[in-house]
């Protein structure tokens, strides 16, 4: 969906296209820096935004500190277009950074598990919640396995269900 807003000139007119958001609090969106439509193994790094609907904000998780910062803040600014409504841009510098060149993906993912489980499940409807990582480490190499795990454990699921 964000490489869509960044190549639509008017993302209203992706209306159709995508899902209501009028019952939706937060949409997490992978940002990623290919410009070019064709490519579809372009880009070199992958951010997370958040967008919380009922907060009017994007909260943006970069783990490189300025890696995609003007394609989040872009993507922001469609979105808030697709809404009607202005969306406030957070760029978040306490994000957990990467040492290694190819852990961006990785961060994303854990990123996005820790606030989607550990934050906004967690909270009741009417408590503000901590949106900052600050703090917060991540093991690319265990992070890797858990996810083959979590990955493993849906592949034997389906079969299961298929048999």
């Amino acid at each position: 969906m964000s490489f869509m807003l960044l190549q639509t000139p008017d993302p209203r007119t992706l209306r159709q296209a995508l899902p209501d958001f009028s019952r939706t609090t937060h949409v997490f969106l992978p940002i990623n820096d290919c410009h070019n439509v064709t490519q579809a193994e372009g880009g070199t790094h992958w951010s997370l935004l958040l967008i919380s609907i009922v907060d009017g904000i994007a909260f943006h998780y970069d783990s490189l500190v300025y890696g995609n910062h003007d394609e989040a803040r872009y993507v922001t600014a469609q979105f808030s277009k697709l809404l009607g409504r202005p969306l406030a841009w957070q760029h978040l510098r306490d994000s957990p950074q990467q040492d290694g060149g190819s852990d961006c993906g990785v961060f994303v993912c854990m990123n996005m598990r820790h606030l989607l489980l550990k934050r906004l499940l967690m909270a009741s409807a009417h408590e503000k919640v901590s949106m900052s990582l600050g703090g917060r480490k991540i093991d690319p190499s265990a992070s890797r396995k858990e996810m083959a795990k979590i990955i493993e454990g849906f592949r034997k699921e389906g079969e299961r269900r298929r048999s």
